[in-house]
């Protein structure tokens, strides 16, 4: 097809700065677990944005840059570095509403050392007023970082989206589309469950324990009856973490699986049973084993 564009883009930053609102947003389903939480994303995380005969988009929503404390965290590091080094284009994701902070200088730090083009993205401009406010981070990000560009943008409202995308396709070198027209990530579905539990947890336990909890799917049976049976685990470190994912009578637990239910239910187009448990194991941030499990090497 002449003319037409492909390739990866990375969505890189400190954490919490909307990079995986920003991935759904392009993609127009959810790929990333979204939440107000920093070190949401845990994984290189896929999603395809498809241009009607112009070009196909491979964003690849990567770690937050962040100070390691454990074994997990480290990996993730690791990933979102090996990332920058295998895509056409990099976006440098900042969180205009709080401003560049030193965590945003350090990725610019990081990002010096990459070959590859960048971009500069503000996001959560609709949080910012007066809009003047944006003036000296663009001057930052394009004079004292050297960025050729840096582009204004809200994920949540779709803000300046549009030109955003524009002007990623045109850093990419012609090709044949990378994916099949009707993939919008390379996750499985299995991952994809682990993601959306997970983030039902974080959005109801908020700051109380969002970095010690992870999800293991257990089992995963298609039955004859349009029917998927999904047991997964939830893990924490301490029992007193466990009593509040559960909630009071069950209340709680109740509810994320109720949520995530209805989320899976329209992913896989069918029913299913979902099944939690919450079971401690004591630092499985720094466990290889558990790690390993979740995908986090």
């Amino acid at each position: 097809m002449s003319g037409f564009r492909s390739g990866f883009v990375a969505l890189c930053g400190w954490t919490n700065v909307g990079k995986s609102t920003l991935l759904n947003r392009f993609v127009g389903e959810k790929v990333s677990a979204v939440a107000d939480v920093p070190q949401t994303t845990r994984n290189r995380i896929t999603g395809v944005c498809a241009v009607p005969d112009r070009a196909q988009v491979v964003f690849v929503d990567t770690p937050g840059f962040h100070k390691p404390k454990h074994r997990m965290n480290h990996a993730m590091i690791e990933t979102a570095r090996e990332t920058l080094r295998s895509v056409d284009l990099v976006l440098h994701v900042i969180d205009a509403s709080r401003g560049a902070g030193p965590g945003d200088r350090r990725t610019a730090e990081l990002l010096a050392h990459v070959e590859q083009p960048k971009i500069g993205v503000l996001n959560k401009v609709d949080r910012v007023h007066p809009k003047e406010k944006l003036l000296p981070m663009l001057g930052l990000v394009v004079d004292g970082w050297g960025y050729p560009e840096a582009v204004p943008v809200s994920a949540r409202t779709g803000n300046g989206c549009e030109r955003l995308l524009e002007r990623i396709i045109d850093h990419l070198p012609e090709g044949p589309p990378l994916f099949p027209d009707d993939q919008y990530t390379d996750q499985p579905e299995r991952a994809l469950a682990a993601e959306w539990i997970r983030e039902k947890v974080l959005h109801h336990t908020r700051e109380e324990l969002p970095h010690a909890t992870a999800v293991l799917i257990e089992r995963w049976k298609d039955t004859d009856r349009a029917l998927v049976e999904i047991d997964a685990t939830i893990l924490v470190e301490r029992d007193s973490q466990k009593g509040i994912v559960i909630g009071k009578e069950g209340g709680l637990l109740r509810t994320i699986g109720s949520e995530a239910r209805a989320d899976l239910e329209a992913l896989l187009d069918t029913r299913v049973m979902l099944r939690l448990w919450v079971r401690v194991r004591p630092a499985w941030r720094d466990d290889a084993r558990t790690l390993h499990e979740l995908g986090i090497d």
